[in-house]
């Protein structure tokens, strides 16, 4: 074993033992947090505006501070983006997370210099917490990949802007950037595509031991590694043992990732978004990852099926339970205030607290009342495809809420690498398995309000090619598992 990997398993112990003080004390470990917050930000214009200088507890910040999006904290983030001082937090931010918005175009996700930190922290810290539970530690000898955004930044008002990935690009450890691929100049290509035949050119002899992005990115890069090899991607690089990945759900892709590498390796989830480092994956036999309480984000939580009442009830992490579906809701020292990020979230454990991403509270279909979520799609179609040879690229599913003929149904959208050789038959195993998990769902098929779902094959590399024409290929861009509408399905019928 050599020095560096030695040292790595030094640290890794010890930011262990750190870790599980405030884990041990997960209640007073927020309160300090939260008190934290609130102090700090009392003088800038939005605590001023909802009085925190009177807030003394969870409670008064609940009557004071309403949950907001993007959309409706946009007034604030509009006059931090002007330049402006102390507006949601002290001072101006270092830069701004550029990623892509709703209604009112590009969204511009503050990042001060209090919040930068833990991004980095985190992402370090996952794969210490793999090192110290497995001691697999030889990695660090060998070559990593991130497939991410530019690192390249514009200005706006003396602020940087870029893609979260790019800035954190920016933040490599110098131990590690003899170690770290793509080249700077490979990383700021902008068309994802050539992009990709970049790095396969550059990583292509290399001894690759840990490579990471998200599952739909990395498996149009192994796609390519193996025409170029001839081989499983898994005898190009020997010692490739670890895939780290985030932003979405890896079972869908998993038996095509060891198709595609030729063996198992280990993997690292991990929750990161623009507006802060929320979880990550801290144990291999454990399911879910480890929500991080001392990381200056203050959770709220509110349940998935109450969001849209009037008042639901915001709840506190001492609260919550264990598989019950939460709207996850933010206050950071990046200045965003009771801020719904849009994901929602499940606990596994409350001992220590652990959590798994069951999807958006926007993506669902719930046409007719089903409330269907994309942890469900997911979880049924893998379910499906267990033991067979059934292989799936990728997919997406909306309601068909006027058909030519018959009853309305869930259309799902899949592009097979390997197709079942009876789709019906398959599509049924599917159905089967949505009416175990979703009541409502099943209800509606037994009460012939709706039938069972329909399958329409997507032709080979038919997403990326929608995302493309979307201008989304590549980078953090994630295809959505689900819709109330038909938007995105419409490409397919064109």
């Amino acid at each position: 074993m050599s020095i560096k990997a030695i040292a790595a398993r030094i640290l890794a112990k010890k930011v262990y033992n750190q870790t599980q003080k405030w884990v041990n004390n997960p209640v007073e470990t927020q309160q300090k947090v939260f008190a934290n917050l609130i102090r700090q930000a009392e003088k800038t214009q939005f605590g001023k505006d909802h009085n925190f200088s009177t807030i003394k507890s969870f409670e008064d910040f609940a009557q004071q501070v309403p949950v907001r999006d993007y959309e409706q904290l946009k007034p604030y983030v509009d006059k931090v983006v002007a330049g402006e001082s102390d507006i949601l937090w002290k001072g101006k931010p270092l830069y701004f997370a550029k990623t892509s918005g709703t209604t009112s175009g590009a969204k511009y996700i503050p990042l001060t210099k209090e919040s930068m930190p833990f991004h980095i922290t985190a992402a370090k810290n996952a794969i210490l917490s793999y090192i110290h539970e497995t001691g697999k530690a030889d990695f660090v000898d060998g070559k990593m990949i991130f497939l991410q955004g530019s690192p390249e930044m514009e200005e706006k008002n003396g602020i940087k802007l870029g893609r979260l990935s790019g800035i954190v690009a920016h933040y490599v450890p110098k131990y590690l950037q003899t170690n770290r691929l793509p080249s700077w100049k490979t990383n700021c290509i902008a068309d994802w595509e050539t992009k990709v035949d970049a790095i396969v050119e550059e990583t292509f002899t290399q001894n690759m031991t840990v490579i990471s992005g998200i599952p739909s990115w990395v498996q149009m890069y192994f796609e390519k590694l193996k025409v170029k090899a001839n081989k499983p991607v898994g005898d190009l690089f020997k010692n490739f043992n670890l895939f780290i990945y985030g932003g979405v759900n890896f079972e869908p892709y998993r038996a095509k990732f060891e198709q595609l590498i030729g063996r198992k390796v280990d993997s690292i989830e991990l929750f990161p978004a623009s507006e802060g480092f929320f979880a990550y994956q801290d144990s291999q036999k454990e399911k879910g990852m480890l929500l991080l309480l001392n990381s200056g984000i203050f959770y709220e939580f509110i349940k998935a099926d109450e969001f849209f009442t009037d008042n639901p009830k915001r709840l506190t992490i001492k609260e919550v339970e264990v598989g019950v579906n939460y709207v996850l809701i933010i206050s950071t020292n990046a200045g965003l205030w009771a801020y719904n990020i849009g994901d929602t979230i499940a606990f596994t454990s409350i001992k220590p607290f652990r959590v798994v991403v069951t999807g958006r509270i926007k993506h669902y279909i719930s046409a007719f009342g089903e409330h269907v979520i994309g942890k469900e799609v997911e979880e049924a179609l893998q379910k499906a495809i267990s033991g067979t040879n059934i292989s799936v690229n990728e997919f997406t599913v909306a309601p068909q809420i006027n058909p030519k003929n018959g009853l309305p149904y869930h259309e799902w959208f899949i592009e097979f690498d390997s197709e079942p050789e009876n789709l019906e038959a398959f599509a049924l195993k599917i159905d089967h398995e949505m009416r175990q998990q979703n009541v409502y769902y099943d209800d509606l098929i037994k009460g012939n309000v709706l039938r069972t779902i329909v399958i329409t094959k997507v032709s080979k590399n038919g997403f990326q090619n929608y995302m493309k024409s979307i201008g989304k290929l590549g980078g953090q861009n994630k295809l959505p598992r689900l819709s109330n509408d038909r938007k995105i399905v419409d490409f397919f019928e064109v």
